[in-house]
């Protein structure tokens, strides 16, 4: 177990990650630790469980080559994981039970999905995985913590994990799949017409508005752009009465220099004013929304900053996947469809065990009809959705 990112080598680390996704990188884990983002006062102890290859008799003094891991905290709150489980708690209390601390395997702040059980190439993932989900249980022993959640993993990380008692939950998101557009005319004419409407109307609005895009990438994003990104982030939250989980070295001090390879920024114009931007962050083939903010009520801006300028972005570029975040019923007319997502969780205590498993069979059958009732209001012109 490794008490900080820095105890690992970033090269064995990101040996494991894959292509396409940025947040399990040792570049955004250690971001988010020196920036003071985690810690004892914010309820994420870094405490991350890895699988280290047994040495050769030979090779006394080399260090172990990494063969599997997962990005791990102690956790003493459930904020910041956008996988809820703030009503488990209470009924933990109510029952006369502790909840809390609790090992949550996740990426801090980022409900963004991808691989939690980190396996190198070259070994079998199968064991491995079910090595790291032993792995996590006796972490939740040494730290006297109620359960086990692994956040916004893959559906096959879920269903391997239920051997070992790991209960798996199925929740969605919405998100954009690349189905080959020339570009974003040829996307908007795949929709219906009643949306290929709104969304012209969002846009042409914008143009009335003297509102004009600039879209950074890496070293174009210059120290006064991360500023203003910083800036949006806290009066965003702010504004809708939230918390704000990432410090100003987040962005001012850490993502210059670890994540700009990474970032996408879109910036919104009026004259010499920057009255708007977003930030996302690419690898691979996939592009995920993170942080947007506005100075000005302008309508139809967010759509822009959040969904138009990035689907843009992403068929140019020819990206297969666009996810743009938590929640959002709206995104769905504006070509982002429900899509799964799943986590798994060990309950330590038998009662509560067996109750929020029927919590998650009950919710299940619920997340299955939502879906299927969003997937009859296709916005595109011949739904094809997959689940």
């Amino acid at each position: 177990m490794a008490q900080s990112i820095h105890e690992i080598p970033a090269g064995d680390w990101d040996a494991l990650v894959g292509h396409d996704n940025p947040f399990v990188e040792h570049a955004f884990l250690a971001a988010l630790e020196d920036s003071g983002s985690l810690g004892a006062n914010t309820g994420w102890l870094p405490a991350h469980v890895v699988v280290r290859a047994a040495e050769e008799p030979e090779a006394s003094g080399a260090t172990p080559k990494l063969v599997a891991a997962t990005p791990s905290y102690v956790r003493t709150n459930s904020y910041g994981e956008y996988i809820f489980d703030w009503a488990w708690a209470d009924g933990a209390r109510r029952g006369g039970l502790r909840y809390y601390p609790k090992v949550t395997t996740a990426v801090p702040f980022t409900p963004a999905t991808g691989p939690r059980l980190l396996v190198h190439p070259q070994v079998d993932e199968e064991s491995h995985r079910a090595l790291l989900g032993e792995a996590l249980l006796g972490l939740a022993q040494a730290s006297e913590s109620s359960s086990v959640h692994v956040l916004f993993c893959s559906e096959q990380e879920a269903r391997a994990l239920a051997p070992l008692g790991y209960l798996p939950r199925r929740s969605y998101q919405f998100h954009w799949h690349n189905e080959g557009w020339a570009d974003f005319q040829d996307y908007m004419r795949s929709l219906r017409r009643k949306r290929r409407g709104e969304i012209g109307r969002e846009r042409r609005r914008l143009r009335d508005h003297g509102v004009s895009l600039q879209l950074l990438r890496g070293d174009e994003i210059t120290q006064e752009h991360w500023a203003l990104v910083d800036r949006l982030y806290r009066h965003t939250v702010r504004k809708r009465g939230g918390m704000p989980y990432l410090e100003p070295a987040f962005f001012l001090e850490q993502a210059p220099h670890r994540l700009a390879e990474r970032a996408v920024v879109v910036l919104a114009h009026r004259g010499s004013q920057w009255i708007g931007a977003s930030l996302s962050f690419r690898r691979g083939s996939h592009l995920y929304g993170r942080y947007a903010g506005s100075l000005e009520p302008i309508p139809g801006l967010h759509f822009e900053l959040c969904y138009y300028a990035l689907i843009e972005h992403a068929i140019q570029e020819k990206l297969s996947l666009f996810e743009a975040g938590a929640q959002g019923r709206h995104k769905l007319s504006r070509g982002l469809v429900p899509r799964s997502t799943w986590s798994a969780h060990w309950i330590r205590h038998p009662g509560l065990r067996d109750a929020i498993e029927e919590y998650v069979r009950v919710e299940g059958r619920e997340v299955e009809r939502d879906m299927e009732s969003l997937g009859q209001r296709s916005p595109f012109r011949e739904a094809s959705l997959r689940s």
